[in-house]
C-alpha cells in the first residue's frame, strides 16, 4: 500500500510593503556588513531570496536602497536625541546624562545603523550624512549653551562653538565604544559627563593660551642674562673664553 504525502503548504506571498521591509532589512545588514562599496545588488536579492529585478522595481538600485536605509536611521536617532534635549526644568547636567545615555542606547540596540551612518559614502544625500546629522543636533545643544552661559554671565556668542566641541566628543565616545562595548555604558556615560560637565562648569570667561607656539619668542625672565651682558654675552664674554683657553 502506498501512502501520498499531502503537498507542501504554499508559502505566502508577501506584499508589496513587506517585499519593501525586507529588503530594507537585507540591506541593511550587508551595508553595515561590507560597506556600500563592497556589496552588490546581487548579494541583496540572493539574501532575500528574490530576483535582482525586485530590488529594481522597489529602489532602482543599490543607491537608491542605501539612501532610504540612511535616511531612516537618521531620522531615528535624531528623533531619539531630540527627545532627551528637548525637555524643561531638568538641571544642564541631567540633560547630557539622558543625552549621553540615549546615544549609547542606539549603539546597543542599533548597531548596524550606527555602523552605516559613521561610514563616509559618496552616494549618501546631504541629508543623510552623519556630520549633518551631528549639525542638527548641535544645533539644538547650542540652545541649551546659550541659555546656560547667559544664566552663568559668560559670554553667549561662543555658544555655538562650545556646543560643537560637545556634541563633537559625545559622538567620537559612541563611535569608540561601538567596537570595545567596554565598560558597560552606563559607566561610560557616568565618564564622559564627568569630563564635560565638571569642563563645563569651570568655563573662564576670556580663555587665553598659556604655554607660547614654537614661532613665538619666549618671554624674558628676570634670571635670563640681556644680551652682550653676563659671563656668556657679547664681546667680552668672548675675550674671557679666549683667555680661559689659553691661560695653562
Amino acid at each position: 500500500m502506498t501512502t501520498t504525502r499531502p503537498p507542501a503548504p504554499r508559502r505566502a506571498r508577501m506584499t508589496g510593503a513587506e517585499r519593501r521591509e525586507q529588503l530594507l532589512d537585507v540591506g541593511r545588514a550587508l551595508f553595515a556588513e561590507r560597506g556600500f562599496e563592497g556589496t552588490s545588488v546581487e548579494e541583496v536579492a540572493a539574501r532575500a531570496a528574490v530576483s535582482k529585478p525586485v530590488v529594481y522595481e522597489h529602489f532602482g538600485g543599490k543607491e537608491g536602497l542605501y539612501a532610504v536605509v540612511v535616511d531612516r536611521e537618521v531620522r531615528r536617532l535624531l528623533t531619539a536625541m531630540t527627545e532627551e534635549l528637548d525637555v524643561s526644568g531638568l538641571h544642564p547636567r541631567e540633560v547630557l546624562e539622558r543625552a549621553a545615555l540615549r546615544l549609547l542606547d542606539y549603539v546597543e540596540d542599533s548597531t548596524d545603523g550606527f555602523r552605516i551612518l559613521v561610514r563616509d559614502s559618496p552616494v549618501a544625500s546631504s541629508g543623510g550624512t552623519f556630520a549633518t546629522l551631528i549639525s542638527d543636533i548641535t544645533r539644538q545643544v547650542e540652545h541649551l549653551m546659550v541659555r546656560e552661559m547667559e544664566n552663568r554671565g559668560l559670554p553667549a556668542e561662543a555658544a555655538p562653538m562650545y556646543a560643537q566641541m560637545l556634541v563633537g566628543m559625545v559622538a567620537l565616545t559612541g563611535q569608540w565604544w561601538l567596537d570595545t562595548r567596554r565598560p558597560e555604558k552606563s559607566v561610560v556615560a557616568a565618564h564622559l559627563v564627568n569630563l564635560a560637565w565638571n569642563g563645563l562648569s569651570g568655563l573662564e570667561a576670556d580663555p587665553r593660551l598659556i604655554a607660547p607656539r614654537a614661532h613665538e619668542p619666549r618671554p624674558a625672565s628676570a634670571a635670563d642674562p640681556a644680551p652682550g651682558t653676563g659671563d656668556g654675552g657679547g664681546a667680552a664674554g668672548a675675550a674671557q673664553r679666549s683667555r680661559t683657553a689659553t691661560t695653562p
